[in-house]
């Protein structure tokens, strides 16, 4: 066995001598040094000696032992020492690497734009649940009991009590509940529609709900209102219309269109809100004199003003988390 002690020792000599990077010097202490190298073997060889040798082999295993690890600690600290003197090198006088620490989504900056408008027009925010109740999303706000909207196509229905709201107009009905005219509040918020996802629709989308109640209010303030805030958003220069339309909640009700023109392509009308003056049905739900009091109110999609104030023609990819799609929107 001293044989095989020296031959070891020799081999590991002759081995190490050629080592040049940490990767080589691994593979030699897996070999040598390792719980099944070829120490560990020798060491199990020796249990089994029974000759008048042992305590010989035992001291030259061990000093063998005792130069192999030293030789390896060695020449690991030089290579170590090598490798610290260049690969981290830094140099201070190059300039500093930017980082980049995110920004806030673009749904975030076109709703964060509308609170800032409305609240310069004296308008308060409300926040209410997204699940609501069947009352407060359909029948305070005048919905029919028959009426298409409350059909499992169109609502995410929870029980037969409660669902997900479909718009953030049940938060006016809260409001109205709890604090006396005069009112002049917006409503942001998440809201759920049971609808396929395409280019124009999806089954999650931001609302911004409009309400004010108090006595003599006209249509004209809120046509006023709904311009001031079309020309703060999209520019002095916006071209609108207002069309007649229906909405249960709202008599008389009108729809909002804005010019939309993209390079190289026609443009066309398209609605950005709806709006009309408050349903006096709606402020008897509510507990509100509607033979003293007058109110309007208007409801616009959060995702549909970035697409028009962007030039975004999917409303898919604000959902998609494409940081390739993202990064083109970076607020400074």
């Amino acid at each position: 066995m001293l044989e095989e002690i020296k031959k070891t020792l020799n081999e590991f000599n002759a081995e190490i001598k050629k080592v040049n990077s940490s990767a080589e010097l691994e593979n030699v202490r897996i070999k040598y040094l390792g719980r099944r190298g070829v120490l560990s073997q020798l060491f199990d060889d020796f249990k089994k000696i029974t000759s008048n040798d042992k305590p010989i082999i035992g001291k030259t295993l061990n000093q063998a032992k005792i130069e192999i690890t030293g030789k390896f600690n060695q020449l690991q600290e030089m290579i170590l020492s090598n490798s610290n003197s260049t690969d981290s090198y830094i140099d201070l006088s190059l300039p500093g690497r930017k980082s980049f620490v995110g920004s806030k989504h673009i749904i975030t900056q076109t709703l964060d734009e509308v609170r800032a408008i409305f609240k310069g027009l004296g308008f308060s925010i409300y926040e209410g649940p997204e699940l609501e109740s069947d009352y407060n999303n359909f029948g305070a706000l005048n919905f029919p009991d028959d009426h298409p909207a409350r059909d499992m196509q169109d609502t995410f229905f929870v029980s037969e009590k409660f669902l997900l709201r479909t718009h953030t107009s049940p938060v006016q009905i809260r409001v109205m509940q709890e604090k006396k005219p005069p009112l002049r509040a917006i409503m942001p918020g998440k809201v759920y529609r049971n609808e396929s996802l395409s280019a124009k629709s999806y089954c999650l989308f931001h609302q911004v709900e409009g309400l004010l109640v108090d006595t003599d209010v006209t249509f004209a303030e809120l046509k006023g209102t709904l311009v001031s805030f079309a020309q703060q958003l999209y520019g002095k220069d916006v071209k609108y219309r207002f069309r007649a339309s229906f909405f249960p909640f709202t008599e008389p009700s009108a729809e909002v269109d804005i010019w939309w023109q993209q390079q190289g392509k026609e443009g066309r009308w398209l609605e950005i809100l709806g709006c009309g003056m408050v349903d006096p049905n709606v402020l008897m739900n509510v507990g509100i004199d509607p033979e003293k009091y007058v109110g309007y109110a208007f409801g616009m999609g959060v995702e549909r003003m970035a697409l028009l104030k962007y030039g975004i023609d999917d409303i898919r990819l604000l959902f998609d988390n494409d940081l390739r799609f993202l990064k083109q929107f970076i607020s400074v």
